[in-house]
Protein backbone atom coordinates (compact mmCIF):
# COMPACT_ATOMS: atom_id res chain seq x y z
CA UNK A 1 0.00 0.00 0.00
CA UNK A 2 1.02 3.53 -0.58
CA UNK A 3 0.97 6.32 1.89
CA UNK A 4 -1.37 8.93 0.64
CA UNK A 5 0.25 12.19 -0.29
CA UNK A 6 -0.85 15.52 0.89
CA UNK A 7 -2.91 18.56 -1.49
CA UNK A 8 0.59 19.95 -1.99
CA UNK A 9 3.87 18.99 -3.15
CA UNK A 10 5.25 20.77 -0.47
CA UNK A 11 6.47 18.47 2.58
CA UNK A 12 4.12 19.17 5.89
CA UNK A 13 5.81 21.40 8.45
CA UNK A 14 6.78 20.32 11.77
CA UNK A 15 4.61 21.51 14.64
CA UNK A 16 6.45 22.93 17.43
CA UNK A 17 6.79 19.93 20.51
CA UNK A 18 6.78 21.15 23.98
CA UNK A 19 5.70 19.55 27.27
CA UNK A 20 3.02 19.92 29.78
CA UNK A 21 5.12 20.47 32.34
CA UNK A 22 7.25 23.22 30.83
CA UNK A 23 3.84 24.65 29.66
CA UNK A 24 2.49 24.40 33.43
CA UNK A 25 6.23 25.87 34.86
CA UNK A 26 6.56 28.50 32.65
CA UNK A 27 5.99 31.79 33.56
CA UNK A 28 2.24 33.22 32.58
CA UNK A 29 3.11 37.09 32.60
CA UNK A 30 -0.15 38.07 33.17
CA UNK A 31 -1.41 34.83 30.33
CA UNK A 32 -3.32 31.94 30.55
CA UNK A 33 -0.81 29.04 30.15
CA UNK A 34 -0.79 27.36 27.12
CA UNK A 35 -3.18 24.26 26.87
CA UNK A 36 -0.94 20.97 25.98
CA UNK A 37 -4.17 19.02 24.76
CA UNK A 38 -5.65 21.86 22.50
CA UNK A 39 -2.34 22.31 20.67
CA UNK A 40 -2.03 18.69 20.08
CA UNK A 41 -6.04 18.37 18.95
CA UNK A 42 -5.21 21.21 16.62
CA UNK A 43 -2.37 19.58 15.21
CA UNK A 44 -4.13 16.75 14.65
CA UNK A 45 -7.57 18.86 13.09
CA UNK A 46 -5.00 20.88 10.85
CA UNK A 47 -3.47 17.47 9.66
CA UNK A 48 -6.71 16.01 8.88
CA UNK A 49 -7.82 19.18 6.83
CA UNK A 50 -4.22 19.10 4.91
CA UNK A 51 -4.50 15.32 4.23
CA UNK A 52 -6.50 13.64 1.06
CA UNK A 53 -9.97 12.90 3.46
CA UNK A 54 -9.76 16.38 4.00
CA UNK A 55 -9.72 17.32 1.10
CA UNK A 56 -12.54 14.69 -0.17
CA UNK A 57 -14.09 17.13 2.66
CA UNK A 58 -13.41 20.20 0.82
CA UNK A 59 -14.50 18.48 -2.66
CA UNK A 60 -17.99 17.80 -0.91
CA UNK A 61 -18.38 21.61 0.16
CA UNK A 62 -17.58 22.67 -3.34
CA UNK A 63 -20.21 20.13 -4.52
CA UNK A 64 -22.33 21.67 -2.12
CA UNK A 65 -21.78 25.30 -3.24
CA UNK A 66 -21.86 25.07 -6.82
CA UNK A 67 -25.12 22.47 -6.69
CA UNK A 68 -26.80 23.54 -3.67
CA UNK A 69 -25.89 27.29 -2.55
CA UNK A 70 -25.09 29.28 -5.95
CA UNK A 71 -28.38 27.98 -8.06
CA UNK A 72 -30.11 29.20 -4.68
CA UNK A 73 -28.54 32.59 -4.79
CA UNK A 74 -27.83 33.84 -8.41
CA UNK A 75 -29.55 34.68 -11.13
CA UNK A 76 -29.87 33.46 -14.52
CA UNK A 77 -27.58 35.79 -15.85
CA UNK A 78 -25.10 35.05 -13.19
CA UNK A 79 -26.01 31.39 -13.03
CA UNK A 80 -24.50 31.02 -16.70
CA UNK A 81 -21.16 32.68 -15.91
CA UNK A 82 -20.83 30.71 -13.37
CA UNK A 83 -21.88 27.65 -15.66
CA UNK A 84 -18.82 28.84 -18.11
CA UNK A 85 -16.18 29.39 -15.20
CA UNK A 86 -16.38 25.53 -14.23
CA UNK A 87 -16.01 24.60 -17.97
CA UNK A 88 -12.84 26.37 -17.66
CA UNK A 89 -12.07 25.41 -14.49
CA UNK A 90 -12.10 21.45 -15.57
CA UNK A 91 -9.61 22.36 -18.21
CA UNK A 92 -7.83 23.73 -15.22
CA UNK A 93 -7.96 20.81 -13.14
CA UNK A 94 -6.62 18.75 -15.96
CA UNK A 95 -3.09 21.31 -16.59
CA UNK A 96 -2.96 21.28 -12.32
CA UNK A 97 -2.15 17.39 -12.68
CA UNK A 98 0.16 17.53 -15.54
CA UNK A 99 1.83 21.15 -14.75
CA UNK A 100 1.64 21.20 -10.88
CA UNK A 101 1.94 17.55 -10.18
CA UNK A 102 4.13 16.46 -13.37
CA UNK A 103 6.07 19.25 -14.16
CA UNK A 104 4.73 19.36 -17.88
CA UNK A 105 3.84 22.67 -18.86
CA UNK A 106 0.92 22.18 -21.61
CA UNK A 107 0.43 25.28 -23.29
CA UNK A 108 -1.49 23.60 -25.67
CA UNK A 109 -4.82 22.33 -23.88
CA UNK A 110 -6.76 24.32 -26.51
CA UNK A 111 -6.73 21.45 -28.74
CA UNK A 112 -8.41 18.93 -26.66
CA UNK A 113 -10.72 22.12 -25.78
CA UNK A 114 -11.22 22.26 -29.01
CA UNK A 115 -11.83 18.95 -30.18
CA UNK A 116 -14.91 18.44 -27.71
CA UNK A 117 -16.18 21.95 -28.55
CA UNK A 118 -16.51 21.39 -31.99
CA UNK A 119 -17.97 18.09 -31.46
CA UNK A 120 -20.46 19.63 -29.53
CA UNK A 121 -21.20 22.38 -31.69
CA UNK A 122 -21.53 19.99 -35.03
CA UNK A 123 -23.84 17.95 -32.84
CA UNK A 124 -25.90 21.52 -32.12
CA UNK A 125 -25.74 22.49 -35.49
CA UNK A 126 -27.36 19.65 -36.98
CA UNK A 127 -29.75 19.56 -34.35
CA UNK A 128 -30.70 22.99 -35.35
CA UNK A 129 -30.95 22.52 -39.18
CA UNK A 130 -32.98 19.07 -38.31
CA UNK A 131 -33.01 15.91 -40.71
CA UNK A 132 -31.52 16.15 -43.86
CA UNK A 133 -30.69 19.76 -43.71
CA UNK A 134 -27.63 21.49 -43.68
CA UNK A 135 -25.54 24.33 -42.14
CA UNK A 136 -26.34 27.49 -42.76
CA UNK A 137 -22.31 28.91 -43.54
CA UNK A 138 -22.09 25.78 -45.58
CA UNK A 139 -25.13 27.06 -48.09
CA UNK A 140 -23.72 30.05 -48.49
CA UNK A 141 -20.31 29.15 -49.75
CA UNK A 142 -21.84 26.24 -51.71
CA UNK A 143 -25.90 25.58 -52.32
CA UNK A 144 -25.16 22.40 -54.15
CA UNK A 145 -22.40 20.93 -51.55
CA UNK A 146 -23.48 18.06 -49.98
CA UNK A 147 -23.20 17.63 -45.75
CA UNK A 148 -19.39 16.05 -45.33
CA UNK A 149 -19.24 12.61 -44.66
CA UNK A 150 -17.41 13.25 -41.48
CA UNK A 151 -20.10 15.41 -40.28
CA UNK A 152 -23.03 12.85 -40.25
CA UNK A 153 -22.28 10.75 -37.72
CA UNK A 154 -22.97 13.74 -35.39
CA UNK A 155 -26.13 13.99 -35.90
CA UNK A 156 -26.35 10.87 -33.14
CA UNK A 157 -25.78 12.09 -29.78
CA UNK A 158 -24.50 9.38 -28.61
CA UNK A 159 -21.88 9.23 -31.19
CA UNK A 160 -20.96 12.87 -29.89
CA UNK A 161 -20.90 11.71 -26.54
CA UNK A 162 -18.57 8.55 -27.04
CA UNK A 163 -16.45 11.48 -29.62
CA UNK A 164 -16.54 13.63 -27.03
CA UNK A 165 -14.64 11.57 -24.92
CA UNK A 166 -12.33 9.15 -27.23
CA UNK A 167 -11.29 11.70 -29.61
CA UNK A 168 -8.95 13.54 -27.23
CA UNK A 169 -7.77 9.95 -25.95
CA UNK A 170 -6.84 9.09 -29.65
CA UNK A 171 -5.20 12.14 -30.38
CA UNK A 172 -3.50 12.42 -26.72
CA UNK A 173 -2.02 8.95 -26.88
CA UNK A 174 -0.34 9.50 -30.47
CA UNK A 175 0.93 13.10 -29.31
CA UNK A 176 2.02 12.01 -26.07
CA UNK A 177 3.50 8.85 -27.12
CA UNK A 178 5.74 10.64 -29.89
CA UNK A 179 6.33 13.52 -27.74
CA UNK A 180 7.64 11.65 -23.90
CA UNK A 181 9.40 8.68 -25.56
CA UNK A 182 11.52 10.82 -27.40
CA UNK A 183 12.18 12.29 -24.29
CA UNK A 184 11.24 16.31 -25.03
CA UNK A 185 10.63 17.94 -21.79
CA UNK A 186 10.91 21.53 -20.65
CA UNK A 187 10.53 24.82 -22.47
CA UNK A 188 10.93 22.45 -25.92
CA UNK A 189 7.57 20.68 -24.78
CA UNK A 190 5.84 23.91 -23.51
CA UNK A 191 6.26 25.77 -27.33
CA UNK A 192 5.15 22.24 -29.04
CA UNK A 193 1.86 21.53 -27.15
CA UNK A 194 1.72 25.57 -28.09
CA UNK A 195 2.11 25.00 -31.58
CA UNK A 196 -0.04 22.51 -31.73
CA UNK A 197 -2.71 24.92 -30.39
CA UNK A 198 -1.78 27.62 -33.18
CA UNK A 199 -1.69 25.18 -36.07
CA UNK A 200 -4.99 23.63 -35.36
CA UNK A 201 -6.75 26.94 -35.00
CA UNK A 202 -4.99 28.07 -38.33
CA UNK A 203 -6.54 24.59 -39.57
CA UNK A 204 -10.30 25.73 -38.19
CA UNK A 205 -10.11 29.39 -40.26
CA UNK A 206 -8.48 27.77 -43.67
CA UNK A 207 -11.26 25.56 -43.47
CA UNK A 208 -14.68 27.89 -43.38
CA UNK A 209 -16.29 25.49 -46.11
CA UNK A 210 -16.73 23.00 -43.52
CA UNK A 211 -16.09 24.45 -40.02
CA UNK A 212 -17.07 27.92 -40.40
CA UNK A 213 -13.76 29.50 -40.43
CA UNK A 214 -13.15 32.40 -37.75
CA UNK A 215 -16.90 33.22 -37.14
CA UNK A 216 -17.29 29.15 -35.84
CA UNK A 217 -19.75 27.37 -34.81
CA UNK A 218 -23.18 29.18 -33.60
CA UNK A 219 -26.70 29.90 -33.82
CA UNK A 220 -27.77 26.91 -31.62
CA UNK A 221 -31.51 26.18 -30.75
CA UNK A 222 -31.53 22.75 -28.85
CA UNK A 223 -28.97 20.95 -26.48
CA UNK A 224 -29.67 16.78 -27.12
CA UNK A 225 -33.55 18.15 -28.21
CA UNK A 226 -33.74 20.68 -25.36
CA UNK A 227 -34.95 24.25 -25.95
CA UNK A 228 -32.01 26.83 -25.20
CA UNK A 229 -34.16 29.29 -24.82
CA UNK A 230 -36.28 27.94 -21.88
CA UNK A 231 -34.44 28.83 -18.78
CA UNK A 232 -35.17 26.01 -16.98
CA UNK A 233 -32.60 23.82 -19.51
CA UNK A 234 -29.71 26.61 -19.38
CA UNK A 235 -30.41 25.60 -15.67
CA UNK A 236 -30.43 21.97 -16.10
CA UNK A 237 -27.01 22.71 -18.62
CA UNK A 238 -25.48 24.48 -15.47
CA UNK A 239 -26.02 21.19 -12.92
CA UNK A 240 -24.38 19.15 -15.72
CA UNK A 241 -21.49 21.06 -15.89
CA UNK A 242 -21.24 21.93 -12.36
CA UNK A 243 -21.61 18.14 -11.59
CA UNK A 244 -18.89 17.06 -14.28
CA UNK A 245 -16.26 19.65 -12.32
CA UNK A 246 -17.21 17.41 -9.13
CA UNK A 247 -16.07 14.67 -10.73
CA UNK A 248 -12.86 15.75 -12.47
CA UNK A 249 -11.74 16.60 -8.85
CA UNK A 250 -12.63 13.38 -7.35
CA UNK A 251 -10.70 11.89 -9.88
CA UNK A 252 -7.64 14.01 -9.05
CA UNK A 253 -8.21 13.55 -5.64
CA UNK A 254 -7.78 9.68 -6.46
CA UNK A 255 -4.96 10.18 -8.77
CA UNK A 256 -2.78 12.41 -6.14
CA UNK A 257 -3.48 9.55 -3.21
CA UNK A 258 -2.53 6.63 -5.59
CA UNK A 259 0.50 5.28 -6.35
CA UNK A 260 0.63 6.66 -9.64
CA UNK A 261 0.37 9.71 -8.02
CA UNK A 262 3.38 9.17 -6.13
CA UNK A 263 5.24 8.26 -9.42
CA UNK A 264 4.15 11.54 -11.17
CA UNK A 265 5.83 13.49 -8.75
CA UNK A 266 8.69 11.37 -8.74
CA UNK A 267 9.39 11.84 -12.31
CA UNK A 268 9.01 15.55 -12.02
CA UNK A 269 11.55 15.60 -9.15
CA UNK A 270 13.50 12.73 -10.36
CA UNK A 271 13.33 10.90 -13.58
CA UNK A 272 16.25 9.34 -13.93
CA UNK A 273 16.24 8.11 -10.79
CA UNK A 274 12.48 6.62 -11.81
CA UNK A 275 13.95 5.03 -14.60
CA UNK A 276 16.85 3.86 -12.45
CA UNK A 277 13.99 2.06 -10.62
CA UNK A 278 12.56 0.46 -13.44
CA UNK A 279 9.46 2.65 -14.01
CA UNK A 280 8.94 4.24 -17.24
CA UNK A 281 8.97 7.69 -17.16
CA UNK A 282 7.10 8.65 -20.44
CA UNK A 283 4.58 5.77 -19.74
CA UNK A 284 3.51 8.07 -16.59
CA UNK A 285 3.40 11.17 -18.17
CA UNK A 286 1.59 10.19 -21.00
CA UNK A 287 -1.22 8.56 -18.64
CA UNK A 288 -1.51 12.25 -17.03
CA UNK A 289 -1.28 14.29 -20.74
CA UNK A 290 -4.45 11.86 -21.65
CA UNK A 291 -6.54 12.49 -18.41
CA UNK A 292 -5.90 16.09 -18.90
CA UNK A 293 -6.76 15.98 -22.57
CA UNK A 294 -10.14 14.21 -21.61
CA UNK A 295 -10.62 16.47 -19.20
CA UNK A 296 -10.20 20.00 -21.27
CA UNK A 297 -12.67 17.85 -24.07
CA UNK A 298 -15.60 17.70 -21.57
CA UNK A 299 -14.99 21.40 -20.58
CA UNK A 300 -14.72 22.73 -24.15
CA UNK A 301 -18.18 20.07 -24.80
CA UNK A 302 -19.79 22.00 -21.79
CA UNK A 303 -19.13 25.77 -23.35
CA UNK A 304 -20.72 25.32 -26.52
CA UNK A 305 -23.95 25.23 -24.95
CA UNK A 306 -23.62 27.62 -22.33
CA UNK A 307 -21.41 30.01 -24.30
CA UNK A 308 -23.89 29.30 -27.71
CA UNK A 309 -20.49 29.39 -29.79
CA UNK A 310 -17.50 27.94 -30.29
CA UNK A 311 -14.88 29.39 -33.08
CA UNK A 312 -11.10 29.26 -33.17
CA UNK A 313 -9.96 32.36 -30.64
CA UNK A 314 -11.44 30.19 -28.20
CA UNK A 315 -9.34 27.40 -28.91
CA UNK A 316 -6.10 29.06 -29.82
CA UNK A 317 -2.81 30.45 -28.36
CA UNK A 318 -3.96 33.38 -26.25
CA UNK A 319 -6.94 30.81 -25.31
CA UNK A 320 -4.90 28.31 -23.95
CA UNK A 321 -2.40 30.92 -21.99
CA UNK A 322 -5.25 32.30 -20.47
CA UNK A 323 -6.21 29.00 -19.05
CA UNK A 324 -2.64 28.40 -17.63
CA UNK A 325 -2.93 31.87 -15.90
CA UNK A 326 -5.69 30.89 -13.65
CA UNK A 327 -4.18 27.21 -12.80
CA UNK A 328 -0.54 29.62 -11.88
CA UNK A 329 -2.97 32.39 -10.26
CA UNK A 330 -4.89 29.49 -7.75
CA UNK A 331 -1.81 27.13 -7.27
CA UNK A 332 -0.93 24.52 -9.40
CA UNK A 333 0.20 22.52 -7.03
CA UNK A 334 -2.65 22.29 -4.70
CA UNK A 335 -5.85 20.24 -5.22
CA UNK A 336 -7.81 22.81 -5.08
CA UNK A 337 -5.74 25.79 -6.52
CA UNK A 338 -6.85 25.21 -10.54
CA UNK A 339 -10.27 25.56 -9.71
CA UNK A 340 -10.01 28.66 -7.44
CA UNK A 341 -7.54 30.00 -10.37
CA UNK A 342 -9.85 29.62 -13.15
CA UNK A 343 -13.21 30.40 -11.23
CA UNK A 344 -11.18 33.48 -9.95
CA UNK A 345 -9.75 34.49 -13.58
CA UNK A 346 -12.99 34.31 -14.86
CA UNK A 347 -15.11 35.54 -12.76
CA UNK A 348 -12.29 38.80 -12.82
CA UNK A 349 -12.85 38.77 -16.57
CA UNK A 350 -16.64 39.05 -16.51
CA UNK A 351 -16.50 41.36 -13.89
CA UNK A 352 -14.03 43.87 -14.55
CA UNK A 353 -15.09 43.76 -18.95
CA UNK A 354 -18.11 45.30 -16.95
CA UNK A 355 -16.85 48.03 -15.57
CA UNK A 356 -14.13 48.40 -17.79
CA UNK A 357 -14.76 47.45 -20.89
CA UNK A 358 -11.15 48.79 -22.84
CA UNK A 359 -9.03 48.10 -19.83
CA UNK A 360 -10.31 45.72 -18.30
CA UNK A 361 -7.48 43.18 -19.52
CA UNK A 362 -4.95 45.18 -18.63
CA UNK A 363 -6.08 45.50 -14.76
CA UNK A 364 -6.38 41.43 -15.09
CA UNK A 365 -3.51 41.08 -15.50
CA UNK A 366 -1.82 43.56 -13.43
CA UNK A 367 -3.86 41.52 -10.55
CA UNK A 368 -1.95 37.99 -11.85
CA UNK A 369 1.76 39.76 -12.21
CA UNK A 370 1.02 40.88 -8.16
CA UNK A 371 -0.29 37.52 -6.87
CA UNK A 372 2.81 35.75 -8.78
CA UNK A 373 5.30 37.91 -7.57
CA UNK A 374 3.78 38.06 -3.88
CA UNK A 375 2.30 34.52 -3.66
CA UNK A 376 4.29 32.15 -5.73
CA UNK A 377 2.20 29.28 -4.43
CA UNK A 378 -0.69 30.82 -5.89
CA UNK A 379 -4.09 31.59 -3.91
CA UNK A 380 -3.94 28.23 -2.67
CA UNK A 381 -1.11 28.76 -0.48
CA UNK A 382 -2.38 31.27 1.33
CA UNK A 383 -3.62 29.50 4.75
CA UNK A 384 -0.13 27.56 4.59
CA UNK A 385 1.24 30.56 5.24
CA UNK A 386 -0.57 32.32 7.49
CA UNK A 387 -0.72 28.79 9.61
CA UNK A 388 3.42 28.98 9.55
CA UNK A 389 3.05 32.52 10.49
CA UNK A 390 1.53 32.14 13.91
CA UNK A 391 3.13 28.60 14.14
CA UNK A 392 6.17 30.74 14.10
CA UNK A 393 4.72 33.19 16.66
CA UNK A 394 3.77 30.87 19.31
CA UNK A 395 7.37 29.12 19.22
CA UNK A 396 8.88 32.93 19.62
CA UNK A 397 5.69 33.65 22.61
CA UNK A 398 6.65 30.13 24.01
CA UNK A 399 10.31 30.72 24.32
CA UNK A 400 9.76 33.98 25.40
CA UNK A 401 7.47 32.55 28.47
CA UNK A 402 10.29 29.90 29.39
CA UNK A 403 12.80 32.22 30.26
Amino acid sequence: MSTPISDTTMPPETPVAHSVEADMSAPTNGTAPINGAASINGTKMLSFLRGPWGSLLGIGLLALLLLAVAPALLTDFRLNNLAKYCAWAMVAVGIGLTWGRGGMLVLGQGVFFGLGAYAMGMHMQLETVGDGGIPTFMILYDPLAPLPSWWEPFRSGTFTIIAIVVAPIIVSSILGFAIFKRRVKGAYFAILTQALAVALATLITSTIKWTGGDTGLSGFRSFFGYDLNDPINKRMIYFITAALLVVCMVVAWQLYRSRFGELLIATRDAEERVRFLGHDPANIKLVAFVVAAVMASMGGAMFVPIVGIISPKDIGAAASIFMIAGVALGGRAALFGPVLGALAIGYGQSTLSEQWPNFWIYLLGLVFIVVILLIPGGIASIPKQLSGLIRTKESTNMSTDTK
